[in-house]
């Protein structure tokens, strides 16, 4: 199919798009040098000083608990290498004793005095072991207490901020509750 310009039709179709609906058309009529509103600028004003002030609120609640996190990770990397040192400690200790029953039993005289060496060993060695599990045990609680109290006092902080605010709020909001009913009172008398 061929298509052929017209410029009559050209020209009636650009005047039928005149008509259509402009949805700038209402922007047009503002000129550069239009003025704006003074309580339109305060509120811009007032809504960007308030918007600064939020961010950085929450800017610094960021970093208080990006802080309390680095020094539980901190606690944590000490809290897992004492363990480690423990272990290691509780592992040498008790390769030592092993050796010290080999040396024992390396001089022994007959098999009663192997079994019985044997056999003071062993109950030697599940008495420490008892004590060597309490020590883990004791380690590993204070270090859970160690890596968890960074954020116990950030969310004690917080809460007692929350705590603040809610109070300060709630006065301001009483405060201005009672001015808003001393204006409709003063209204009131005014209208009488």
């Amino acid at each position: 199919m061929t298509m052929t310009f017209n410029p009559d039709a050209a020209a009636n179709d650009k005047e039928k798009k005149t008509d259509t609906f402009n949805p700038l058309a209402q922007f047009e009529s503002m000129k550069f040098d239009t003025a704006i509103p003074e309580a339109m600028r305060a509120f811009a004003g007032t809504a960007v000083t308030q918007s600064r002030e939020a961010y950085e609120r929450a800017k610094a609640t960021l970093d208080a608990n990006l802080h309390a996190i680095e020094r539980s990770y901190d606690a944590a990397g000490q809290a897992a290498t004492a363990l480690n040192r423990k272990i290691i400690d509780i592992a040498q200790r008790n390769v030592n004793s092993g050796f010290d029953l080999a040396k024992s039993l390396a001089s022994a005289k007959n098999l009663a005095e192997i079994v019985e060496l044997q056999g003071a060993f062993w109950r030697k060695q599940i008495e420490t072991l008892m004590e060597q599990a309490e020590e883990v045990r004791e380690l590993s609680v204070n270090a859970g207490s160690e890596v968890a109290e960074p954020i116990k006092q950030r969310a004690t902080q917080q809460a007692e901020q929350v705590h603040a605010l809610s109070k300060q709020v709630t006065a301001e909001a009483a405060e201005a509750i009672k001015r808003q009913a001393s204006n409709l009172e003063r209204e009131l008398r005014r209208a009488s």
